[in-house]
């Protein structure tokens, strides 16, 4: 969610970092506006994986609607007849500005995103983390020394 992290994923050997959560609450994200403001108020604990609203595993932030299905795991249908079934509940969700019943998807690193009143623009946000990825890579290499 920052340029450490960024650092942190390269040097265990990965070679890209997946960031997708990070945006999520920039300007141009088109998600409601309830579900940004439940991103920005997570602990690194609101998170679960589920495969209850789309039939395929997927981690989002808990609600009444995971909490719901769980209760009818024995019902979960595979994807993609899930995904439908519970598609008009979550897009009436999302026109109300109702987080419970929407899907609500996000990394477990959300709370360790910028919480700014006014999010970053998407540009802005990723010149942000090459700032902080050059700058913690040049002190691991001052370190190294």
């Amino acid at each position: 969610m920052d340029g450490r992290g960024i650092v942190a994923a390269l040097a265990l050997g990965a070679q890209a970092a997946m960031m997708g959560t990070a945006f999520l609450t920039s300007r141009e994200s088109a998600i409601p506006e309830v579900w940004k403001t439940r991103v920005r108020g997570m602990s690194d604990t609101s998170t679960t994986v589920t495969h209850a609203i789309t039939g395929r595993h997927a981690r989002g932030i808990r609600n009444p609607l995971r909490q719901r299905l769980r209760e009818a795991a024995e019902s979960i249908a595979p994807y993609p007849v899930q995904n439908a079934l519970t598609q008009e509940l979550r897009q009436c969700a999302a026109r109300a500005e109702n987080g419970d019943y929407l899907s609500l998807w996000a990394g477990q690193g959300a709370p360790l995103g910028r919480s700014r009143a006014e999010a970053l623009g998407a540009a802005e946000l990723m010149a942000q983390l090459e700032q902080e990825w050059q700058a913690a890579t040049v002190q691991i290499a001052t370190f190294m020394r």
